[in-house]
């Protein structure tokens, strides 16, 4: 039996700050609410560092191109939660200006997988609440929140 490499894949973990203290960048797929509260992820492209691969997928999931990386946190390796298909997620943490201040929704240009996919995004204070789908809260205990490290 043939085991083929796990899929690359980067996470990204987008804090703001707010008077009130940190907020995690978060969404929902408008056209699939069954896959779950979510941050943005997606595979890195030939040559990508994960950090520019995360600095792509939040632009290209959320619309926010000012995100700037600020640490890797962590490997995970876990099948994908549908096909089983093996996985290794780099987790990376960014920051962002305060904008935008509500939730927005955004549509993914192009014609790729994604393409025309609807994400309603929004910023959630931590810790958070819930859990997030696919365990992607995992290494949420490692996140850099000292704003004088971050910003």
């Amino acid at each position: 039996m043939t085991v083929s490499p796990p899929r690359l894949r980067v996470a990204a973990y987008v804090i703001r700050w707010r008077a009130a203290g940190p907020e995690l960048l978060v969404f929902d797929h408008v056209d699939f609410p069954e896959a779950g509260t979510q941050v943005p992820a997606g595979g890195l492209e030939p040559g990508e560092t994960p950090a520019d691969a995360a600095v792509r997928e939040v632009a290209e999931e959320t619309g926010l191109t000012a995100a700037r990386p600020v640490a890797e946190l962590g490997v995970s390796d876990h099948p994908h939660p549908v096909t089983g298909q093996p996985r290794r997620t780099t987790y990376i943490q960014l920051d962002v200006p305060d904008r935008p201040v509500g939730p927005w929704t955004h549509r993914v240009a192009g014609d790729g997988k994604d393409g025309g996919l609807r994400f309603a995004c929004r910023f959630i204070p931590l810790p958070l609440a819930a859990r997030l789908a696919d365990q992607q809260d995992e290494f949420l205990d490692r996140l850099h929140l000292d704003r004088n490290l971050t910003a």
